[in-house]
């Protein structure tokens, strides 16, 4: 069964730091480029930052600095570590996975909330 399963999500303060997971199944992992998205109440879903099955990495200019992307092909599992979060970044993130060779093949994950909030 092919899946994403997010985890990490929460409630953290200004200024404070957390890091989503994301596992993979039911896929050969290195042949997929992986991405966060996410959608704040009433908004459209944005990129926040991908790696490409060869470990190159791109970030949106609002996170740029504070979130860090990486992967680990042995354990099929992409991390998103986020410091400096500001209220701005409350939203529901997702996991993404996109074939880096067959056009339209992608996964998406269910969702971890992520509420920036004194």
């Amino acid at each position: 069964q092919v899946q994403l399963v997010e985890s990490g999500g929460g409630l953290v303060q200004p200024g404070g730091s957390l890091r989503l997971s994301c596992a993979a199944s039911g896929i050969i992992f290195s042949m997929y480029d992986m991405g966060w998205y996410r959608q704040a109440p009433g908004k459209q879903r944005e990129l926040v930052a991908i790696i490409t099955s060869g470990g190159s990495t791109n970030y949106a200019d609002s996170v740029k600095g504070r979130f860090t992307l990486s992967r680990d092909n042995a354990k099929n599992t992409v991390y998103l570590q986020m410091n400096s979060l500001k209220p701005e970044d409350t939203a529901v993130y997702y996991c993404n996975a996109k074939h880096t060779n067959i056009r339209n093949l992608e996964v998406w994950g269910q969702g971890t909330l992520v509420t920036v909030s004194s």
